[in-house]
């Protein structure tokens, strides 16, 4: 006998998701996607928040600007950032509102 499933999710769009799941999946990722829901961020004020050196904020600017997350700008010799994927702000909610506090 064979059940029928309805209303699943297409594997690509699983398989979308989850790839993004696996970028986002750091806490100091998460909180840069925070940040930068407020809008535009330079490198060193991302470090500077984060309280981590400026290299290791570029490394995660880096992998989530490559996996289409995030954007770039350049002014003068500042390199700010923007979300430029609805992702993020769908998982924050997500987290917002179904974790425990």
């Amino acid at each position: 006998m064979t059940t029928e499933f309805q209303n699943l999710i297409p594997m690509e769009r699983l398989e979308l998701a989850a790839s993004v799941l696996r970028v986002l999946a750091h806490p100091h990722r998460l909180r840069i996607c925070e940040l930068l829901m407020q809008g535009r961020i330079s490198v060193n004020e991302i470090a500077e928040h984060l309280g981590i050196p400026s290299n290791a904020a570029s490394q995660h600017l880096g992998i989530m600007k490559a996996h289409g997350i995030l954007g770039s700008e350049r002014d003068g010799k500042t390199v700010y950032y923007r979300i430029t994927s609805p992702q993020p702000a769908w998982l924050l909610d997500c987290i917002r509102n179904h974790s425990p506090e």
